[in-house]
């Protein structure tokens, strides 16, 4: 347990568990000490109170948005205003293309974006 210690990240011996109910509510524990094992319940909502968010990842979403407001913007632009590669760029639009959710209407030059909603 010792070599654990000095290894991992930990606050202090066993403390997750602790930290797990405290942090969740919804967690019933059950410690048989006799057994030596413990149980935890996680309980979740009724699948009828979930709700389901789809949400593209965070630089396509951005792309879309971006797109959205100024349709001309070239692949560099785009990498700039975002603050990842341009190869980034080219990835998640071919991604975007392939999920029908953007097109390009026009030549590479002076063609434009179209976000598909």
């Amino acid at each position: 347990m010792e070599k654990c210690r000095e290894a991992l990240p930990y606050h202090r011996s066993g403390s997750g568990i602790t930290r797990a109910l405290d942090a969740w509510p919804k967690i019933d524990f059950t410690d048989d000490r006799d057994g030596c094992l413990f149980t935890a319940t996680v309980h979740r909502k009724p699948f009828g109170e979930l709700t389901l968010v789809v949400k593209p990842p965070e630089t396509s979403g951005k792309i879309l948005d971006i797109l959205k407001q100024e349709e001309h913007l070239t692949i560099p632009e785009l990498a700039r205003l975002i603050g990842v590669t341009e190869r980034s760029i080219e990835r998640n639009i071919r991604k975007l293309q392939e999920q029908g959710l953007l097109r390009r209407i026009g030549p590479a030059k002076g063609g434009h974006w179209e976000v598909i909603e």
